[in-house]
């Protein structure tokens, strides 16, 4: 189990984790690479959106990091307790409307911008929601922050599916995906495209898939079926993930690689990991065969990141310690975000 992240050397990786502050902890811990790419950076960090899964563990990361830059988490903040949880490791919190012109142009204007907002898991139900959330919010929050740098939060789902023999869609590659949902996040690079154009904002188009925290992520997805006795759709048959902490970490190194015109880079793992052989996997793990259902499709989304990784590194974590730990969380009925990434569906639907 882990202990205090104090107590652990920088390259030092635990096997397992006691509890959610513990592994808040490890998520939160800077490396010195993200040290020192935000200490050559001018002015504060600004997280806009900060309430979603992956977004308190970056604000602590960011402020971790850089303990003398004021580090601002933005978000409705409709759970007190998380607003309470980011203050108390010394983030600053404003409650804001994102879909509001009038309190985004309110909020200050930071230097750093990180934005995290948006609409995935029920759009298929609420359309215009979804649109208005990954394209007109995108608008408004550009426009605010002509003279930010910028990194978008965005998704490995706006390519077309590609063939998975190969090494996954590049960032040059068209963007043709299926669904509503896919389709309303291109529009959401495109805003910050045009504005970054407009006004010569430096930004990045962070093309994320997909993220692994303990509580959530295809990794437990399919190690709480296995382990429950429930079905795996191999349907979707091949994957890429990157633990959480890499991630967020890229995310804010991001902000010393901004561009004009906002740079779109694929941020994921560098293996191409197969759902029926990580079903396996979890079955061993725990004793009992996993329930396959479904026949693998010869495309998929996946995402080529060398371009990432030939600038930052490779990930810290790798796909073994990620299945190792997730498996030891789920056998011991650590906690759960309760919210699958329906990574298995086909149709863009979520």
């Amino acid at each position: 189990m882990i202990p205090s992240s104090a107590t652990l050397m920088q390259n030092d990786l635990p096997d397992g984790f006691e509890d959610t502050e513990a592994l808040d902890d490890f998520l939160t811990r800077p490396t010195e690479a993200l040290r020192t790419d935000l200490q050559s950076i001018d002015g504060d960090i600004m997280v806009l959106g900060v309430g979603g899964k992956m977004g308190p563990t970056l604000a602590r990361l960011a402020k971790n990091a850089a303990p003398s830059k004021k580090v601002i988490a933005v978000s409705r903040f409709s759970s007190t307790a998380a607003r309470a949880g980011l203050e108390a490791h010394g983030v600053e919190t404003i409650p804001c409307d994102l879909l509001d012109a009038e309190a985004v142009n309110a909020l200050p204007k930071v230097k750093n911008i990180i934005f995290m907002a948006g609409r995935k898991f029920g759009s298929d139900g609420d359309q215009p929601q979804t649109w208005a959330s990954n394209a007109v919010m995108p608008a408004m929050v550009a426009e605010a922050f002509k003279g930010s740098r910028i990194v978008a939060f965005s998704t490995g789902c706006v390519y077309a599916f590609t063939n998975v023999d190969g090494t996954g869609s590049r960032e040059g590659d068209p963007l043709a995906p299926p669904g509503e949902y896919a389709n309303s996040c291109i529009a959401r690079e495109r805003i910050f495209e045009y504005f970054s154009a407009k006004h010569g904002t430096p930004g990045v188009l962070f093309r994320l898939n997909y993220a692994i925290d303990l509580r959530y992520g295809v990794l437990h997805d399919i190690a709480v079926r296995v382990k429950d006795g429930l079905p795996v759709d191999v349907s979707m048959g091949h994957v890429n993930v990157i633990w959480q902490g890499d991630a967020n970490a890229l995310a804010l190194r991001c902000l010393t690689r901004a561009e004009v015109p906002s740079m779109p880079l694929n941020i994921t793992g560098g293996d191409v990991v197969r759902v029926r052989w990580l079903a396996e996997r979890f079955g061993a793990i725990f004793g009992r065969d996993p329930i396959i259902v479904g026949t693998e499709a010869e495309t998929c989304w996946l995402s080529d990141a060398r371009k990432a990784i030939s600038i930052f590194g490779a990930p810290t974590v790798d796909l073994e310690k990620m299945i190792d730990w997730t498996a030891d969380w789920v056998a011991r009925g650590g906690t759960s975000h309760n919210k699958p990434t329906g990574f298995e569906n086909r149709d863009g639907a979520f």
